[in-house]
């Protein structure tokens, strides 16, 4: 199963062992699918009581396989074939039970046989009960596996199917496939450093009211990810917002524009490639209040004035002394949006920007998609159409790569 948008990234074998967990399988399989990978899974005998191998079969295009001598599955490819096809094995949810038969070196039955004859990286999902979690042989054959380069993701905590409260929840797919993007890594970008913006500010203007905009953080979250999969050191400076952080990503939350230069002067010099995707307020009230304001403290009738003061140009700053850098800013336009980003690009002299319509129901802010126009300083205008966000900033860092002179 292969994004649309890309070609495979790499060869994930997908082992699932029996526990109640598996019923996230089908969506890490997409999520793994939509980031590009080829799938293929194996199953525990027990394993195919809690999740269906044709389904995995119909969400993959290829066998689901549970039997380790099959004379039809053995005619079309092999156990051995199938350790030495991955490029990376991901084993969830792992049970303690084959936890244990991993630390041990057991091989009897398709997917233990193939975890011993892999030569692939091994990230393990732990789930159980937590008492099974806790318990010392548990936490033993773990670390006899750590010891060996096995990698681990998880268990969360949180309340579980027996009832228990506590660690032992396998993890969210999403955090896995983030996890399995970083292990592959690939398209040049390792050694990389990236600083990307994301979300709006938040300028006081007393104890409890600020000047804010709409901006979710979606955009500059899903770069900040997608560059962490390529394999590049990145710095997420992000706005006050409720979104994870990818997997792979070193955040800095602010939450003042001036909070926001402060970050970005402090990695800009470590970094080779700035993304300022990040809704900056362009003016903070000047006076502050420590304390809320209240109605009874005015004269009757009377409003409230509030006196602005521009905040620093981020983009513009860092723009003037990028050196062999390129940065990327953003604009937010609600019509004329082609000529307002020629005009915005020629004032912040960055590389390249990208404007998005915050006009359409569909894209912008608060939305999981976006359409964008790629600016260039010769005038040069790609549109790129709706697409997800994630697939907006995988085009984007494609486009980025050209402009490093980067060659696949």
């Amino acid at each position: 199963m292969t994004s649309a948008a890309s070609p495979p990234n790499g060869h994930v074998l997908l082992a699932v062992s029996g526990g109640i967990a598996a019923y996230k399988v089908p969506e890490l399989v997409r999520q793994l699918g939509r980031a590009g990978h080829e799938v293929r899974c194996i199953l525990t005998e027990a394993a195919t009581r809690f999740v269906s191998p044709m389904v995995l079969q119909t969400l993959t295009g290829a066998p689901a396989r549970s039997e380790l001598f099959d004379a039809g599955e053995e005619g079309e490819i092999s156990h051995i074939e199938l350790a030495d096809w991955a490029d990376v094995v991901l084993v969830a949810p792992a049970t303690a039970d084959l936890l244990a038969r991993m630390a041990g070196g057991l091989a009897g039955d398709l997917v233990s046989t193939v975890l011993l004859a892999t030569r692939a990286p091994v990230l393990v999902a732990p789930a159980m009960n937590v008492n099974m979690w806790r318990h010392p042989a548990t936490q033993r054959n773990l670390e006899r596996l750590r010891e060996r380069g096995v990698q681990v993701e998880g268990p969360e905590a949180g309340e579980l199917a027996c009832g228990w409260e506590g660690e032992g929840r396998m993890s969210d797919p999403t955090a896995l496939a983030g996890r399995v993007g970083l292990m592959l890594g690939g398209h040049g970008w390792r050694g990389v450093g990236v600083l990307v913006t994301a979300g709006g500010t938040r300028e006081p203007i007393d104890a409890v009211r600020a000047v804010t905009n709409r901006s979710s953080g979606k955009m500059g979250f899903a770069i900040a990810a997608e560059a962490a999969r390529r394999g590049a050191e990145v710095v997420l400076v992000a706005g006050p917002c409720s979104l994870e952080t990818p997997p792979g990503v070193r955040r800095v939350d602010v939450e003042t524009a001036l909070e926001m230069e402060a970050a970005v002067h402090e990695s800009f010099e470590s970094c080779h490639v700035a993304v300022m995707s990040a809704a900056v307020a362009d003016f903070r009230p000047a006076t502050p209040s420590e304390r809320k304001i209240k109605k009874e403290d005015l004269a009757p009738g009377a409003g409230l004035r509030l006196e602005l003061v521009p905040n620093p140009d981020i983009l513009a700053g860092i723009s003037a002394r990028r050196g062999d850098r390129v940065v990327v800013g953003f604009a937010a336009e609600s019509h004329d949006v082609i000529e307002a980003a020629k005009r915005k690009l020629a004032r912040k002299a960055c590389d390249l920007l990208v404007a998005n319509d915050i006009s359409r129901s569909d894209a912008g802010f608060d939305t999981d998609t976006n359409a964008v126009f790629l600016v260039s300083p010769g005038g040069q205008v790609e549109e790129l159409p709706l697409l997800s966000k994630a697939e907006v900033a995988a085009r984007l860092l494609d486009r980025i790569e050209k402009l490093r002179g980067v060659v696949r």
